[in-house]
């Protein structure tokens, strides 16, 4: 039975110690699946319901539930290992700097990625045309920032040439359950939380506050809280 608790005003994510993530701040819940071309390749999202939830709930974060995507207590007899390992760290400190452009400079931390696979197509993709010093085309620099907002995960950045400061889309703050369309079929895809809504481990301590995050929900990513494709299996 889903458990939906009092509500709160704080908008934050709170993760229990080997059990579910604790919502509060009456943070909007909704569905999004990937839009994909007729090869496959991920090009944008498309929300496709709103998901009654109340002013604080909890999400399944063992990928066991039957209520998902809510907890429904099956954590405490799952097989699954809800150690959290995720570095606390900047994005900063670990991303490398991609140049290619006299107009754009795009950063990726590769640890964060989830394979949602929105970074290239059958034709191109980011670190090619980086690579190829076609940035200063505005077609070519255009399909490069769509690319980077597109990310779930914020995988990837981009900032203009002159500025330090990255360049984020406007994101509401909400969570979506996320579908993915794989060669094999639609699978359920991360919790992507935008809108830099603050995430708290188990133990009190902060992950760094970022507009774009994927919380895994199947139980078995390497970097948890953090989702880091395991999901997605060997498609």
């Amino acid at each position: 039975m889903r458990c939906i608790i009092h509500e709160g005003t704080t908008i934050k994510i709170t993760i229990q110690e080997n059990g579910p993530y604790l919502v509060t701040g009456n943070v909007p819940l909704v569905s999004k699946t990937q839009i994909v071309t007729e090869f496959g390749e991920p090009i944008a999202w498309e929300k496709t319901a709103d998901i009654p939830a109340g002013g604080e709930y909890e999400l399944c974060r063992c990928g066991h539930s039957d209520d998902m995507p809510f907890c429904d207590g099956s954590h405490r007899s799952a097989d699954w290992d809800g150690a959290e390992t995720a570095d606390t760290g900047a994005m900063t400190e670990r991303s490398e700097t991609l140049t290619g452009g006299k107009q754009i400079v795009v950063h990726h931390d590769g640890s964060l990625c989830c394979g949602s696979g929105f970074c290239g197509t059958r034709l191109a993709n980011i670190q090619r045309m980086l690579g190829q010093a076609q940035p200063d085309d505005t077609n070519v620099r255009s399909q490069i920032i769509a690319m980077v907002e597109r990310c779930p995960s914020g995988s990837y950045t981009y900032s203009i040439e002159g500025s330090n400061k990255d360049i984020e889309p406007d994101l509401p703050a909400q969570i979506a359950v996320t579908t993915e369309i794989t060669s094999h079929g639609p699978i359920e895809g991360p919790l992507w939380v935008t809108g830099n809504i603050q995430i708290e481990r188990a133990d009190g301590q902060p992950l760094e506050t970022r507009n774009r995050v994927t919380l895994c929900r199947c139980g078995v990513s390497t970097i948890k809280p953090l989702c880091d494709g395991a999901h997605r299996g060997s498609d």
